[in-house]
């Protein structure tokens, strides 16, 4: 998405930031797409289904899934209210947030699946619960090391934060489930891309 332009990421003193493109039609087409594949993964005969342990979605499920959302978004935020924001990505258009939510709920509960679903489902078998959280979220920051030293220029925040965001979804998926740990990844990030502090 980086190279086509579709995001970009930064960091303004020390801390990072991140927009989307602001052609609703192509997230709203991520948004599906992602959703499509997720679903296609997770289809009839996938052995990988029986380690996504999704949780109940009740009220309870969604007040902990936003709570984590806001907690993983929450240093970043008030960390950059020094920033003027055009320094931190500029402000992104009011019509364009129902979209922006929704692909960014999409477009990270493939992520959840990935690494909470079955990298953590398949962890717990060998390592126990708690192991197993710690783990994900050490695996999920290793991950985006590529994109914040290679395909971006942000460095050590992204990795910290993708650190501390994997641990909140990590142990929010333990306590109630795949939903409740995609819910608080899909809220940071709308959080964080939405400019709406």
């Amino acid at each position: 998405m980086t190279p086509l332009g579709f995001w970009r990421l930064g960091a303004a003193g020390g801390v990072p930031w991140l927009r989307f493109t602001d052609q609703a039609g192509l997230l709203l087409l991520f948004a599906l797409g992602t959703v499509a594949l997720t679903a296609a993964v997770l289809g009839p005969g996938s052995g990988l289904r029986s380690l996504v342990r999704w949780g109940r979605f009740t009220p309870a499920t969604l007040a902990w899934g936003i709570g984590g959302g806001v907690l993983a978004a929450a240093p970043v935020l008030l960390l950059s209210l020094p920033t003027p924001l055009p320094s931190r990505g500029g402000a992104v258009a009011v019509t364009l947030l129902p979209v922006l939510l929704l692909f960014s709920l999409a477009g990270n509960l493939a992520e959840e699946v990935l690494f909470r679903g079955f990298l953590q489902g398949r962890l717990e078998q060998h390592a126990g619960a708690v192991r197993a959280a710690l783990l994900s979220a050490l695996l999920f920051a290793a991950c985006h090391a590529f994109l914040a030293s290679t395909v971006t220029d942000v460095g050590w925040p992204l990795l910290a934060f993708t650190l501390y965001e994997g641990l909140i979804c990590a142990f929010l998926r333990l306590r109630s489930g795949v939903i409740a740990a995609a819910l608080a990844h899909g809220a940071a990030i709308f959080l964080l891309a939405s400019a709406l502090v």
